[in-house]
């Protein structure tokens, strides 16, 4: 049984109505199975009048999106979506071709408490499965990138919760190291799901045949992202282990501008915890404060954990910037940036983040310590 399997089940209960995966993927508030179905041939054909009477035609009327759920709200914003990428990869603005979509993307994005157009939740987590599957283009590829994405979901939502808890403790704490050894079970998923990737996506198809579909639209003034990979926030279990008082002016420049594509409660850990101590930082003025020839197991037992889960996310970063090096390489690239608005060496900024900081908790461990008297 795999974690994504272990985790999962748990959303269905939730409260929260963003963790309601199934309830999203089955909705069809806008009644677009049918038509979105065909939009891979309309892109094929790069038919932009197509799309925008297939835009216009799935344009409701406000006062239906005033009856809807959150649930039937995201489904919307989904099915919309992929119609407004569609149309921006072609050469169009979607809002100018159709204003009467831009109330109700407000509208949806009120009701939703989120950015008014769609994000990397609405392409892959709350994306149907099977025949209902909304794609782009409809090549497998993009099918498994949506996969490697949606892979991640419930696990980075347990990451979110252990870490919540760790924040709470110290490192004399049993639960301290406890807290990081499940974070670490948990982001082991990113370093899974790009192996998935790797495996399944190559770099010329992303960057040549899909990447188009990820570029910003005009929304009343004001640009907003596509679908982009840096929205699965992993920078929300950085926060806590090492980046709230360990980060570097380029990362926090770009949670700046990804923090409003999360979801409400993820905006919230953030509120939370941007201004407190990291794991790395309490762990760092622990161990100075040891002064014996041994440290305290319990301390030991916490510098082992936090290590360990630094070095998983190292690996999955040191993977990432694999893929984005050969996908944005001179000779393959038609943009400068990711589709996350960052460019490739911000990802070395912050694989050099990670591995500093794991490299700080294993010498600090290490360091000879003055004998006992």
């Amino acid at each position: 049984m795999t974690l994504y399997e272990l985790v999962e089940p748990g959303l269905v209960t939730c409260a929260e109505p963003r963790y309601r995966i199934a309830e999203i993927r089955a909705a069809d508030p806008l009644g677009a199975d049918a038509l979105l179905a065909a939009v891979p041939a309309m892109n094929r054909d790069a038919d932009v009048a197509a799309l925008t009477v297939a835009l216009r035609a799935l344009v409701p009327e406000l006062d239906r999106v005033d009856e809807w759920s959150v649930v039937d709200a995201l489904a919307a914003m989904r099915d919309l979506g992929l119609l407004l990428g569609s149309l921006k990869r072609h050469g169009t603005e979607p809002l100018a071709a159709v204003p009467e979509a831009l109330p109700v993307l407000q509208e949806l994005g009120r009701r939703t408490d989120m950015v008014p157009r769609d994000t990397v939740h609405h392409y892959t987590t709350w994306n149907p499965l099977g025949r209902r599957r909304r794609t782009y283009t409809g090549a497998e590829m993009e099918a498994h990138l949506q996969d490697a994405v949606r892979m991640v979901f419930p696990a980075l939502v347990a990451a979110l919760d252990t870490c919540g808890r760790l924040a709470r403790l110290e490192p004399y704490d049993p639960g301290f190291a406890l807290a990081l050894d499940r974070t670490a079970q948990h982001v082991q998923s990113m370093v899974d799901s790009i192996d998935f990737t790797v495996s399944h996506v190559t770099p010329e198809f992303f960057a040549r045949t899909l990447r188009p579909y990820f570029e910003e639209i005009d929304i009343d003034g004001r640009a907003h992202l596509g679908p982009a990979a840096a929205q699965v926030p992993l920078w929300l279990v950085d926060l806590t282990l090492w980046q709230c008082d360990r980060s570097d002016p380029r990362y926090d420049a770009f949670l700046a501008e990804s923090v409003p594509y999360s979801l409400p409660s993820w905006r919230a850990f953030h509120a939370a915890h941007r201004g407190g101590v990291s794991a790395v930082g309490k762990l760092a003025a622990a161990l100075s404060w040891e002064t014996a020839h041994r440290v305290p197991p319990r301390l030991t037992a916490s510098a082992l954990s936090l290590a360990r889960v630094l070095r998983i996310l190292k690996t999955f970063r040191a993977r990432h910037l694999g893929i984005a090096r050969k996908a944005y390489r001179d000779d393959l690239r038609l943009y400068e940036a990711g589709s996350g608005g960052a460019p490739v060496a911000l990802l070395r900024t912050v694989l050099d983040l990670t591995r500093d900081n794991e490299t700080l908790v294993r010498r600090a461990l290490e360091r000879p310590r003055t004998p006992a008297a």
